[in-house]
């Protein structure tokens, strides 16, 4: 089909997936993939989870819809489940660009200072406070002016740390940067950016909408190298494919976020906070161990591909991917021959092979795939 009435704003495969089961997606043309994408990292349960549904399902026959004006026992419930006994509180929002727009002003609200810190290649979304603190110049050519206050610095960088000054409302990062590349940082590196905002009053904020929710073997990635952040964002696989986004903040920052000093009309509505529940009463220990074994597999798989003449190099952690490719093997034509054998997969900054499968994939799966793409890559 073509897509004449709608803006050209994504370069569109030509294909429609139109049904899930389990890891397998099925498109117009009746063909199976095995999903490494997860919808860009939102099913991490996969597609037709039966827990899920049910949820979603039995709110259906209730309400869609109410507004904030009014209780809300799902929130509460989602609220609970995302911070356990830490003391925390939680604002809902639709998404992770909305969630880190929510960061920034409470940020700016609770330390009464505006400058805040980013990375270069970050991406935290496309509004305009999120865009503004995107460290990606692509995505923002031809939208300038941006929110002023907001500078950039080199990630992974120790010279970075001498830009965290005293001045600073906070700094943001990802632990690991998803869109782009698949860059780990350095744990190290991440304590030494945590010390310093403490010694400076400057808040820490973690974007975790796309490593958060059980992707790299924990519930949030940061917990996997120790950080203690004043503010997470989350998103994406927070409700497996609901529109979703939450901000969570110590709640010392609590007054900061009085009645009427932030809102959305449809943020944590209980269709979607039905999902999200259903989701988080899944991630338990127990799976998230699981998460972690099958990824040690995966990973001892992912030693071999350094052999390939086509690849630079490997990164990520848990079930986060990134193959970077040489220069001269365009990732975009990895992603369409991997299409043919049947497997979706994912591309990011760098020239870079993205694969985020479901967290419930097999490891016979995951093994699977990886030998479909090594061959891929081995053909090249």
């Amino acid at each position: 089909m073509s897509m004449t009435h709608v803006f050209p704003t994504y370069d569109r495969f030509d294909f429609e997936p139109i049904s899930g089961n389990g890891v397998i997606v099925t498109d117009d043309h009746g063909r199976d993939y095995l999903d490494f994408t997860s919808g860009i990292g939102v099913c991490n349960f996969g597609y037709q989870n039966v827990k899920i549904q049910n949820a979603v399902n039995v709110q259906l026959t209730k309400m869609w819809h109410i507004s904030n004006l009014y209780q809300n026992h799902l929130q509460e419930s989602v609220a609970e489940l995302l911070v356990g006994d830490e003391d925390k509180l939680v604002f809902f929002a639709n998404s992770g660009t909305e969630a880190n727009e929510a960061a920034l002003k409470l940020a700016r609200k609770a330390t009464g200072k505006s400058k805040v810190l980013s990375f270069n290649h970050s991406f935290h979304g496309r509004t305009y406070g999120s865009m503004s603190m995107t460290g990606n110049d692509h995505i923002k050519e031809g939208f300038a002016p941006f929110v002023p206050d907001i500078s950039f610095v080199d990630y992974n960088d120790a010279a970075s740390l001498d830009a965290i000054t005293d001045d600073l409302a906070a700094v943001i990062l990802e632990v690991i940067q998803g869109e782009g590349g698949v860059i780990v940082g350095d744990q190290d590196w991440l304590h030494a950016v945590q010390d310093k905002c403490k010694a400076t009053h400057t808040l820490f904020i973690i974007d975790e909408v796309q490593t958060g929710i059980g992707r790299t073997g924990y519930k949030f990635a940061y917990q996997g190298v120790g950080l203690d952040p004043d503010i997470v964002t989350s998103a994406k696989a927070l409700a497996n494919g609901l529109p979703v986004g939450a901000m969570i903040g110590k709640a010392n920052l609590g007054p900061a976020f009085g009645p009427g000093s932030h809102g959305s009309t449809f943020a944590g509505n209980p269709l979607t906070m039905s999902s999200a529940q259903a989701v988080l009463t899944q991630l338990t220990p127990a799976f998230l161990e699981g998460v972690r074994d099958k990824s040690a597999a995966v990973w001892d798989e992912l030693d071999h591909f350094d052999d390939l003449k086509t690849v630079k190099s490997v990164s990520g952690r848990g079930l986060m991917i990134g193959i970077h490719l040489v220069d001269d093997v365009a990732v975009n034509d990895v992603v369409k021959a991997l299409h043919q054998k049947g497997l979706l997969t994912l591309s990011a900054m760098g020239n870079t092979l993205r694969l985020l499968p479901p967290l419930i994939m097999s490891k016979s799966d995951l093994l699977s795939g990886l030998h479909t793409i090594y061959q891929t890559l081995d053909e090249k």
